[in-house]
């Protein structure tokens, strides 16, 4: 709701500024989808990385 009232102000002051982030928008969430992907798969590597890591203590507990 706020993206959408932030958009509006801007139609108001500069509707070809408005106009042109609406065009480019699909434009730029397609190149930032690679590092999207990208980030997901490096946190899963960290998150396994974590567990490997922390599976002796927590096996040292669990007796």
């Amino acid at each position: 709701m706020v993206k959408f009232l932030l958009f509006c102000i801007l139609l108001v002051l500069c509707w070809p500024l408005a106009l042109a982030a609406l065009v480019l928008y699909p434009f730029v969430w397609l190149v930032l989808l690679p590092f999207r992907v990208v980030g997901i798969a490096v946190g899963g590597v960290l998150e396994l990385v974590k567990a490997i890591i922390l599976l002796p203590a927590r096996m040292l507990r669990a007796i």
